[in-house]
């Protein structure tokens, strides 16, 4: 006998609900115009550093011929990296986070113009191009703290997750575009046309930025000291689901990123037209995934998804580097993308649902040589081991290292693996704190 009284049964949900449940939450782009300028005018640098991410290895292989070269850029951008990364971190604590910003992005526009300046000589130097590469290190570095710590002032908490996932869809926006523009670019008109599209992207978002509020230090925030430093690094070791972060993605971007050796590549398999298809291919994965970013808001294990994420880069990589059709080399590039933007989305949802707007800065920085240290050490260790033993070597043995360093850190650090934002302490109270 039925109960006439019962609750029905929900209906299923309907297609038109299922697809606004996984495209992006456009929340903080509509509450915040800070965010807004800021998603803008990263935009449009994005767009720019990428154009000169292809045309530097390009012009470098050009005019050395040895995939050593190449990779020895990661070289000489690793110490102004790593020495300014961390003090630049101290800096966005103690000092207006909105001049700080404004400052580097005009020095990194004069950069650009020098590499427009030395391209147009009858005959390119070489060394111009490491000494701009290891200054922009050194300002970008000093700049990402302080545009890391300014996000969790201008959205709100519960919408951070939200946020992090545009800021992806805008990186990934440029770094499809830009690549694949930047080798028409650069094959048909010439490495010059890019470097100074890069300057203009640069005079772009300064102008953006203008409009910025100030942002000045948090009260309690320590002056820039070693000490200061210290002090954040201290935190940090003492949290261990922030320490399985930072290493989770410096072993997946040291073992397994390809960028330096793909203009080698492409040459191997006889598909030089493919070389910019080759470097959007990882932010196009990405894009991918920015797009259909709706279900990170629900997602709760964020350790989890971190450590999964960074294990299927690995070995999208591997399949990159075995494959001999440039077709499907391109499409495990791509998977290898959208599995580094999975990864990235809930890092940093870790990072700014957790720390203390007071050590926002100097964490920045210690986050700041996670994912970019990891990228330039790779670079080395792709062109040094593609000298060795080959370039389709480099890669998938990078791809199989990088899998079985992730899930030995996985069984070493538990906390990582067991983090839940509804019930981590950190992440309660700065949901009480806003």
């Amino acid at each position: 006998m039925t109960d006439d009284t019962a609750t029905p049964a929900p209906a299923p949900a309907r297609p038109a609900s299922r697809r606004r449940a996984l495209l992006p939450d456009l929340t903080p782009w509509r509450a915040s115009a800070d965010f807004r300028r800021m998603w803008l005018a990263g935009l449009v640098t994005n767009f720019g550093s990428f154009l000169t991410l292809v045309a530097l290895p390009v012009q470098l292989k050009e005019l050395t011929g040895s995939a050593a070269a190449v990779g020895a850029i990661g070289a000489v951008e690793l110490v102004p990296l790593l020495v300014c990364g961390l003090y630049g971190g101290a800096l966005a604590d103690a000092l207006d986070k909105r001049r700080l910003i404004l400052g580097t992005e005009a020095g990194l526009g004069l950069l650009s113009a020098v590499l427009l300046v030395n391209a147009v000589l009858p005959r390119p130097l070489v060394w111009p191009l490491y000494a701009v590469a290891a200054l922009s290190s050194a300002l970008a570095a000093v700049q990402r703290p302080a545009l890391d710590a300014l996000l969790p002032r201008v959205v709100a908490h519960e919408h951070l997750t939200a946020a992090i996932s545009l800021n992806s869809l805008r990186w990934t926006v440029g770094g499809v575009a830009g690549p694949a523009v930047a080798g028409i670019v650069v094959a048909y008109a010439g490495l010059g046309w890019a470097y100074a599209a890069d300057a203009l992207t640069f005079a772009v978002s300064v102008a953006l930025g203008w409009r910025l509020a100030a942002a000045p230090a948090a009260r309690e925030a320590a002056r820039p000291s070693l000490r200061a430093i210290a002090e954040g690094a201290r935190y940090a070791w003492g949290r261990k689901e922030l320490l399985g972060t930072y290493a989770v993605d410096l072993a997946a971007m040291f073992f397994a990123m390809p960028l330096a050796v793909l203009p080698f590549l492409a040459d191997e398999l006889d598909a030089a037209w493919s070389l910019g298809l080759m470097y959007a291919s990882l932010p196009a994965g990405s894009l991918l995934v920015s797009l259909t970013s709706g279900w990170t808001s629900r997602v709760h294990r964020h350790g989890l998804m971190v450590v999964l994420a960074a294990a299927g880069w690995g070995l999208a990589v591997v399949a990159a580097g075995a494959v001999r059709e440039v077709w499907l080399v391109l499409l495990f590039l791509t998977v290898a993308g959208g599995c580094d933007m999975v990864s990235g989305i809930f890092r940093g949802a870790i990072w700014n649902q957790t720390i203390p707007d007071a050590l926002r800065g100097r964490l920045a920085g210690i986050e700041l040589l996670s994912y970019s240290a990891g990228p330039q050490l790779g670079q080395v260790r792709a062109g040094g081991t593609a000298a060795l033993l080959g370039i389709r070597t480099s890669i998938w043995t990078g791809g199989a290292a990088c899998a079985a360093a992730v899930g030995a850190l996985a069984v070493f650090l538990p906390a990582l693996m067991h983090y839940d934002a509804r019930t981590n302490e950190h992440a309660l109270s700065r949901r009480a704190a806003t």
